[in-house]
């Protein structure tokens, strides 16, 4: 993770609120937000349909403009600038969409460009820019073609090269891998981590999907109606969820628990003393888990789990059956205790 500097975006106190449909009571899209994004991370904000994380990211490059408080982006309160001043602040923030955006009627070439002409770049400057995003995506050999000849993931990434073409330091990525399949989405994201890593962008990813934070985020805020319930360094945000929002999404990430329903399945296969145990990169690693129940006597089998990286740290749990003395296996149990969380679920016949 990079080090921690001073916030390339800042929101203070910042509100929108959006007026109601006919007599309908007024939404709060943001609401009270205050929030700082560094300068060089790739911070996630995650959260469920009309939790407002869309809202906020668009307050950044002041597509939508606050209600109240204030948005600050590399030391510019956007609050009450024209949108004569606002054009040099845009043009340091690139967007990705998650529907593309591309224009049909423009080749790959031409939609990248396009931001450039806009810019007034000479042709020369233009195309040699056009060249160089074209070979860092990836696309290199598609220069010629139509939008409307290439699969998803291909268009998302002329979607980042044209986001990239006017050198901002700022990209902001809204749902960019929502609407790509699995292995489609690990590429994209592949290519937004060199975007941070290569060209020390600072990126805003807005994501549903908690596997997206998982994969790539150095920190994270998790959004629920308007409001910024947790926020955090990804991986601790990952193993120690403080709030029922979070808890939920994490759950839906790593899905290395066992529900009741899978629990009592495992009760009718395993007659054993059942706990869950918590698996990070130092006190709860497998080989703490396998040295405590040596030493107390106790013989484990793993009966359910995952382990996953977060931040490109090991994290998870395994639901292990426990055999031997009574008092031993108690006495095991209080030792992992000691070094990570423990879910006891006892034995079938306690």
């Amino acid at each position: 993770m990079p080090a921690a500097t001073s916030g390339i975006i800042r929101f203070e106190g910042a509100t929108k609120v959006f007026p109601g449909r006919g007599k309908g009571a007024e939404v709060r899209a943001v609401d009270d937000v205050t929030l700082d994004i560094r300068e060089g991370e790739i911070f996630g904000v995650i959260g469920q349909s009309g939790a407002g994380k869309s809202t906020l990211v668009r307050l950044i490059n002041a597509l939508e403009r606050t209600t109240g408080g204030d948005v600050v982006v590399d030391g510019v309160s956007l609050g009450s600038l024209s949108e004569a001043r606002l054009r040099p602040v845009r043009a340091g923030i690139g967007m990705v969409f998650q529907q593309f955006n591309l224009l049909s009627s423009r080749t790959v070439s031409g939609n990248v460009a396009y931001p450039l002409e806009v810019a007034g770049w000479p042709r020369a400057k233009r195309d040699a820019r056009v060249a160089e995003l074209l070979d860092f995506v990836g696309l290199a050999d598609k220069a010629g073609v139509y939008p409307s000849t290439l699969s998803g993931g291909q268009k998302q990434r002329v979607g980042i090269a044209r986001a990239l073409a006017t050198n901002p330091r700022i990209l902001l990525a809204d749902e960019a891998t929502s609407a790509l399949d699995p292995e489609t989405t690990r590429d994209v994201l592949d290519l937004l981590q060199r975007v941070n890593r290569e060209l020390g962008i600072t990126v805003v990813v807005i994501t549903h999907e908690m596997d997206v934070v998982r994969s790539i985020c150095h920190r994270v805020a998790v959004m629920d109606r308007g409001h910024v319930v947790e926020v955090g360094e990804a991986y601790q945000v990952f193993s120690a969820p403080g709030h029922d929002v979070t808890r939920r999404f994490v759950a839906t990430a790593l899905r290395d628990r066992p529900s009741p329903e899978v629990l009592a399945r495992l009760r009718t296969r395993h007659a054993g003393h059942i706990v869950t145990v918590g698996v990070d990169e130092v006190a709860g690693s497998s080989a703490v888990l396998t040295r405590t129940l040596r030493e107390h006597g106790v013989d484990g089998t793993v009966v359910f789990g995952g382990i996953t990286e977060v931040a490109e740290r090991p994290y998870g749990s395994l639901t292990v059956e426990l055999v031997g003395d009574g008092a031993a296996v108690e006495a095991a149990v209080a030792a992992l205790r000691a070094v990570t969380w423990v879910d006891d679920h006892g034995r079938a016949d306690a």
